[in-house]
């Protein structure tokens, strides 16, 4: 499911970023954090995105609370693969020996 929000946010960045000036105004014309965003954190710069077009003068106050949410399900989305090979290696090592048959 985290690779499906990824995708939707890449998607919708991307999106935002060709057809509208949103993107190039909450980065300021420039094109490095944006395309970072896309490929490592889509979700957090699409909130950035979204909140800097709603307030209109940057984000600022409480707007905030919204990017770093969208940083923690970045996050989550990231230490997703880490975690399911934590745990496969951790069944491997509890499985007891497989005696051969003869």
């Amino acid at each position: 499911m985290n690779w499906l929000i990824a995708l939707f946010s890449r998607i919708a960045l991307l999106y935002a970023w060709i057809w509208t000036p949103l993107v190039v105004r909450a980065f300021h014309g420039g094109w490095l954090l944006p395309l970072l965003g896309i490929i490592i954190l889509p979700v957090t710069t699409l909130a950035y995105v979204v909140v800097y077009a709603l307030s209109g003068n940057g984000v600022t106050g409480w707007s905030w609370l919204w990017v770093v949410l969208a940083l923690l399900i970045d996050l989550g989305a990231h230490s997703y693969p880490a975690r399911h090979t934590l745990r496969a290696r951790r069944r491997r090592i509890a499985m007891p020996a497989q005696p051969e048959s003869m």
